[in-house]
């Protein structure tokens, strides 16, 4: 996929680096590219971990709203993009981004500045590796 010319977000929780756990990241910097050059940025709030009560160290009840659900929560402030990139999630995100028609893009990089360089570049690559294998039923 060309995102030299889509609306990607980008999991964060600074608007500088790219988070590197999809669930546990606060926000989206979602990116507009229309050749290759940033039209438009912004951030957006991002449901997580931190909404379901699932962080270590919170006692909330983690188990009142299924994993699903909480996949489809995740994505609901990204509508119009085409694209997720972050630094690794699980395959649960992974298979819900792709049912909500995201693509998902796991990278090695640190840096949103590094991400956009490397779409313009067309050297953007998924590292499927990335895939967090989760156990004990999350």
């Amino acid at each position: 996929m060309d995102l030299r010319n889509a609306t990607i977000a980008v999991a964060t929780d600074d608007g500088a680096t790219v988070s590197s756990h999809f669930g546990r990241a606060q926000y989206y910097e979602v990116i507009t590219l229309v050749g290759g050059t940033v039209v438009t940025r912004e951030r957006r709030s991002k449901a997580g971990h931190h909404s379901f009560g699932t962080e270590p160290g919170n006692d909330g009840p983690h188990d009142d709203v299924p994993h699903e659900q909480r996949h489809r929560m995740m994505v609901q402030s990204i509508p119009d993009c085409q694209a997720v990139v972050v630094r690794g999630m699980g395959q649960g995100a992974v298979d819900q981004l792709r049912q909500a028609n995201l693509t998902p893009v796991l990278t090695g990089l640190h840096t949103i500045d590094e991400v956009i360089a490397s779409i313009v570049s067309g050297s953007l690559d998924h590292d499927p590796r990335r895939i967090h294998q989760h156990h004990g039923g999350h």
